[in-house]
């Protein structure tokens, strides 16, 4: 029988501790802190989770269950940014919904699936009600690690570590539940890395193949300064574009929405006590196209890491699987091009690249910082 947790691939150390918690109250607490590298699950984990504390059984099929899957539970809470932080004004309306009794369901459940990106101030507003909770209220705190989350929540809560499943754990999902052909399914879950989202998309998505081999094409061709600063300026308009064309139709919908709400549909120019909630809801909607651009190019910077990966076990002679097996005769003529302390020298580069946008480091200043240490002088 199928359960609620199918979904929740490789991770049955954690699925066993969440649903012992779930069927016996003596195991259960009121936070929980589940972390877990990209790709590994969390928000599945959560919301199988969320699912299993309303109907204990797990049929995905039961009413309980089934609304948790589909967002639709009233007692159940998923909050996500879009933003770089999580705000105080997003979390104050949680601390209040937290202090109400279930409606229907047997808890009151608050997912935060960024718990990283909560900053202090917004951290301090959840902490009071983490530490006084009311006795049917569940919060779910999910972050790539415990380091991520501040102290103080994460001291509070009980934390169930995920791990990065198996290719072959997220390739037969893909099979299973998306109906992929299992040679496309494969490739696509090792291109991932077992990240279980961004191989589903590259299993489904032509484009988003497309965009990827392209990223991998960057490392080869970088031969100079000049090739560097060209590929540096490619690679962030392509993030910029990507996160436009992810963010533009939400955006202007957003926007009329709330001309409508106002009444100022058709004006083209707003009286002034109107521009207030305009200009607020374009900063929002500035923050959210930042944090795109920086998932879009972070993600790229992954890809090329996984490039200078192959080049390294091409260079020692590692009996492993290469994770870009279609760049394998370029991956090997840079290997033969090159030594291991100079691919570890350039790993290197891009992974400081990545902690400098995390910095709020202009995106273009790191990424041709990185491109300049990916050529070969470097």
């Amino acid at each position: 029988m199928s359960t609620v947790w199918d979904d929740v691939v490789g991770q049955e150390p954690a699925v066993a501790v969440l649903r012992e918690a779930a069927t016996d109250a003596s195991k259960m607490t009121h936070a929980w802190l589940l972390t877990g590298p990209p790709g590994s699950g969390r928000s599945n984990a959560a919301r199988a989770f969320a699912a299993a504390l309303q109907d204990p059984s797990g049929d995905p099929r039961s009413p309980g269950c089934a609304t948790v899957l589909a967002g639709t539970h009233p007692d159940v809470t998923f909050v996500a940014t879009e933003g770089v932080v999580i705000r105080a004004d997003t979390v104050r309306p949680l601390v209040e919904l937290a202090q109400r009794a279930p409606s229907q369901g047997r808890w009151r459940v608050i997912v935060i699936e960024d718990a990283d990106r909560l900053n202090e101030t917004s951290g301090n507003v959840l902490l009071k009600a983490i530490e006084e909770p009311p006795p049917r209220t569940v919060w779910l705190l999910c972050a790539p690690s415990p380091q991520d989350v501040l102290v103080t929540l994460r001291s509070r809560s009980r934390s169930v570590p995920l791990r990065v499943p198996s290719v072959e754990a997220v390739a037969d999902l893909l099979v299973r539940r998306d109906g992929v052909d299992p040679g496309v399914a494969l490739v696509a879950a090792r291109a991932a890395q077992s990240h279980v989202g961004v191989a589903r998309r590259l299993a489904r998505d032509p484009e988003a193949r497309a965009r990827r081999a392209a990223v991998l094409r960057i490392a080869p061709r970088v031969r100079g300064v000049g090739d560097a600063v060209l590929a540096a300026g490619e690679l962030v308009e392509t993030a910029q574009a990507d996160a436009k064309a992810a963010t533009e139709e939400r955006d202007a919908a957003e926007r009329q929405a709330l001309l409508h709400s106002l009444g100022a549909d058709g004006l083209t120019t707003l009286p002034p006590a109107l521009r207030g909630p305009l200009r607020q809801l374009e900063e929002e909607q500035k923050r959210r196209a930042t944090r795109a651009q920086r998932d879009v190019l972070d993600r790229a910077m992954v890809d090329l890491l996984s490039f200078y990966r192959d080049v390294l076990v091409l260079q020692l002679g590692a009996d492993v699987h290469l994770v870009n097996a279609e760049h394998e005769e370029a991956a090997r003529s840079l290997a033969g091009s090159s030594t291991p302390e100079q691919t570890v020298r350039r790993m290197d580069a891009i992974g400081e690249a990545r902690t400098r946008l995390e910095g709020n480091v202009a995106p273009l200043l790191a990424v041709e910082a990185m491109m300049i240490a990916l050529r070969p002088q470097a």
